[in-house]
């Protein structure tokens, strides 16, 4: 087992070229890589294949850091024909270390690299089932597959194939690949930086472009990278423009110049995407304080300017509420909008389809009346059929009381608002009287209808407690080390910012909160902003690490309230996404290592 250290060389190496690109991401020049190749007594590790030889080249900016190289004893014969084709026969690797030494003096090598491979998932799926044979954890590499990037970027008329040895000569390698695995990997570093090179052209120069290089973005859209240039390496929302200046898309990124040069370089492989980039002229950066911010600015941006290249949240007026109704004979309506006439609400829901099923579920619970429009204090018309079914107090025919009604209606206010326990055992006992009777569509039906409800009532519970405090100042402290700080009003956000080096932390909290935006009271669950907006602003508000710097008004949600049934249900539903039907289930497919 050898192990060879290099001081890079002084001499300018291909690599040098791409030095004057921008900085985006994690440039390849910065990073380390492993290069990697086994040599092995067959194809699969778990059909008993063995090890027979570990090579690997360590580089960085172009230049060798180092080599490891090992003969591995396979305890096992090595197959004649293997052994023609390697020159590895048994009397080389009788002396040699174990794959249980010599897997853990790769691993110590390649500690901290990217590996690369060609054809990765032979090496590296050989690699890891030793590590698991060894219960040794196997550590979390980011993974390169130089055969899979050849075949994105190499075309027929480079070369007839994509196997090492044609790559090597496409890319005038100084080594020449014989399947032994030192050569292999030197060969593979030089095809690692030829691919590299010629990438570099079309501005990929991080190793997240890498990795999603596609040749599906065209070279229209290539050529269109320079509308990057200009934008910040910060959080922000980013704002695709046609030739009339008219917004065609809107998102939001951690950085915002390393995102919107994916579209024209690497990762963006969306048709409608590329439509849109094909019309772009201009990309406006608006660059915020923190990542909620800019989440909350696309929102707004979106909901603003309608882009018909946004498939989601372009439309957060068009939703719906269940309205329990204030008046003598109160009812259960489906409403677009929210009023300030002292009705109970709970939504919002953003389709008509899935408030219909909630309200079904508080139907099928509460026997309110479900005829449209207001009824005199003292009805005289006639029972509906629902009335007949037993599914209707039938205050309209003079069948109940205000004050036998009015406890119902009780009961129905007090699940909208707190407790969704009536709804939970009601429909729980009428699937489970469906299951016994074998009728298992109709059970799945109620089963539906419930968990709707139930996420529909923790949400609007949720959403309500958030809109009731008219102000909550947090902070967290970022993974950069600094402290972001939020100021919310009414569920909207008002203020973002983050705590300069060497500032005083509460005077800055003090004049970021003076300034924030000035937020009214509505009436509704999420009245000052759209939903999506207060649920973004709770998910912060609920992660690890924030703390609450001041909290105007009570901030609680109720301690039986339907957040804890929502496990449950959430459960189901991922267990259902799981199952696969038997007629679609998929074989493993052989693992192959195609000739080089």
């Amino acid at each position: 087992m050898s192990t060879t250290a290099h001081r890079p060389s002084r001499e300018q190496s291909r690599w040098e070229a791409q030095r004057s690109f921008d900085e985006l991401g994690r440039p390849l020049r910065d990073l380390t890589f492993c290069v990697v190749d086994l040599e092995t007594t067959g194809g699969s590790a778990q059909a008993g294949s063995m090890i027979t030889e570990i090579g690997a080249v360590k580089v960085r900016g172009g230049e060798v850091l180092g080599e490891f190289q090992t003969l591995v004893n396979p305890h096992t014969e090595i197959p004649a024909f293997i052994a023609v084709l390697t020159g590895i026969t048994n009397s080389m690797v009788h002396d040699a270390p174990s794959i249980d030494s010599a897997l853990p003096a790769f691993l110590d090598f390649a500690s901290g690299c990217v590996l690369v491979a060609h054809n990765a998932p032979f090496d590296v799926g050989f690699l890891q089932h030793f590590a698991r044979e060894q219960g040794r954890p196997w550590p979390r590499f980011e993974v390169l597959d130089t055969a899979k990037l050849a075949r994105r970027v190499i075309t027929r008329d480079d070369a007839p194939n994509c196997k090492l040895s044609s790559l090597a000569k496409v890319f005038g390698s100084t080594t020449t690949p014989n399947h032994r695995a030192l050569s292999d990997a030197r060969a593979t570093v030089d095809v690692l930086h030829g691919l590299m090179e010629r990438l570099g052209g079309l501005g990929v120069q991080t190793l997240e472009e890498l990795q999603t290089f596609s040749a599906r973005v065209s070279p229209a859209q290539r050529r269109k990278r320079h509308l990057a240039e200009g934008l910040p390496h910060a959080p922000g929302v980013y704002l695709f423009r046609d030739d009339r200046s008219r917004v065609l898309y809107v998102g939001t990124s951690r950085d915002l110049r390393t995102r919107v040069r994916t579209y024209f370089t690497a990762s963006e492989t969306r048709t409608r995407m590329g439509e849109m980039v094909g019309l772009a002229t201009s990309v406006t950066g608006i660059e915020c304080a923190t990542p909620l911010e800019a989440e909350v600015r696309e929102l707004r941006l979106i909901a603003e300017h309608k882009p018909r290249y946004n498939r989601r949240s372009r439309f957060p007026e068009k939703v719906h509420f269940l309205k329990l109704t204030r008046e003598t004979w109160p009812r259960l309506s489906l409403v677009r909008t929210v009023l300030d006439d002292d009705a109970d609400y709970l939504g919002p829901f953003s389709s008509k389809k899935t408030a219909e099923k909630c309200l079904a579920a508080l139907h099928e619970t509460f026997p309110v009346r479900q005829c449209s429009g207001r009824l005199p204090r003292t009805p005289s018309r006639s029972a509906c059929v629902l009335a007949e079914m037993g599914r209707c107090l039938s205050p309209c025919d003079g069948s109940t009381d205000e004050t036998t009604y009015a406890a119902v209606v009780r009961q129905l206010r007090d699940t909208l608002l707190r407790s969704p326990h009536e709804v939970v055992e009601a429909i729980n006992q009428r699937m489970a009287a469906l299951a016994d009777r074998e009728r298992f569509e109709e059970a799945g039906v109620h089963r539906d209808r419930l968990a709707t409800f139930v996420r529909a009532a923790a949400r609007t519970q949720r959403l309500s407690a958030l809109t009731r405090c008219p102000e909550i100042v947090a902070a967290r402290r970022e993974d950069s080390g600094r402290w972001a700080v939020h100021v919310v009003r009414h569920g909207r956000l008002a203020a973002a910012g983050v705590i300069p080096p060497g500032a005083d932390a509460h005077q800055y909290v003090r004049e970021l909160t003076a300034s924030a935006e000035t937020v009214t009271d509505a009436p509704g669950p999420v009245p000052a902003a759209t939903a999506e907006e207060s649920e973004k602003v709770l998910r912060w508000l609920e992660s690890p690490g924030v703390r609450l710097v001041d909290v105007e008004g009570d901030w609680i949600c109720p301690l039986g309230g339907a957040a804890r049934h929502l496990a449950v249900y959430d459960a189901v539903n991922e267990s259902r996404l799981s199952l696969v039907p038997f007629d679609e289930r998929r074989l493993p497919s052989p693992v192959h290592r195609p000739a080089r």
